[in-house]
């Protein structure tokens, strides 16, 4: 788990600025160069699935190679576009903080808004902090918090690896990115794919809506009672930090290490 660092005053966060017409016409560039494009856009000759599978591979290799020493983590979900002015923002940053000084390592998506929130929240406690980028247009550069960050092509390889070395996911306010990760989570652990990690998710306010449909869902049979179960909704860091204590670091045992992040081992 993570060890004691001096906090860093010397960076300032990086402001998402987007232009919706120029972002519409990057996505539309995008379809023609992307590989998670090219790999969905339906049947191709054979030779050029294998050409991916091997894109798909070197993706996955070097995310494995790049965090295969970060240690036990807490993967923080949230949108790229909440500034540092937002009371979210904020609140992510103190959860990061929180977060690093339990001993964990904090791994969000490596970009901006939350995401960089949360990042900056462990740095200035003198914890670890790990990104896992994604390559886009806009919105997704790294953030400027990061003592050691991957930037990949796929999309899935990314949530693959999000998923990997944490013990507990924490979804911020986010869009419909940070709701495809919150169900892949919880999904893995409804099924028994994945340990039966705490899930807790920040900003009642914010996602009641979801909570109504998830409501919806129980009342029509398509979840249990025990989903419900899975995961907390709150407002509180003490509680969230809670959560952690009892049902990731007590459960399995964690350990707080006194080693740093070393070089990747192959």
């Amino acid at each position: 788990m993570s060890t004691s660092k001096p906090p860093r005053t010397d960076i300032c966060p990086i402001e998402p600025k987007i232009d919706e017409s120029t972002l519409t016409k990057a996505r539309h560039d995008r379809l023609l160069t992307d590989g998670d494009a090219k790999l969905l856009a339906g049947p191709r000759a054979r030779l050029k699935d294998l050409a991916t599978l091997a894109r798909v591979g070197c993706d996955f290799a070097k995310g494995f190679r790049g965090l295969n020493v970060v240690g036990p983590c807490v993967t923080v979900f949230g949108s790229a576009r909440l500034l540092s002015n937002d009371p979210y923002y904020e609140l992510a940053r103190g959860v990061g903080s929180m977060i690093a000084k339990l001993g964990f390592t904090v791994m969000t998506g490596g970009g901006p808004g939350i995401m960089e929130a949360a990042n900056r929240g462990a740095t200035e406690a003198g914890g670890h902090s790990i990104g896992c980028n994604i390559k886009l247009p806009f919105e997704q550069k790294p953030n400027v918090y990061l003592d050691r960050q991957v930037t990949l092509d796929y999309f899935f390889v990314r949530k693959v690896l999000l998923v990997k070395y944490s013990y507990a996911f924490i979804v911020m306010p986010g869009g419909a990115g940070t709701m495809d990760e919150f169900f892949e989570a919880l999904t893995l652990i409804q099924t028994g794919k994945l340990s039966n990690f705490p899930i807790i998710v920040m900003g009642t306010e914010f996602w009641k809506p979801m909570r109504e449909l998830v409501n919806s869902m129980l009342k029509a049979g398509t979840i249990s009672e025990s989903d419900l179960e899975l995961v907390t909704v709150t407002d509180s860091i003490d509680e969230a930090k809670e959560q952690l204590r009892e049902c990731a670091i007590r459960q399995y045992g964690l350990q707080r290490k006194s080693e740093h992040l070393g070089k990747p081992k192959w």
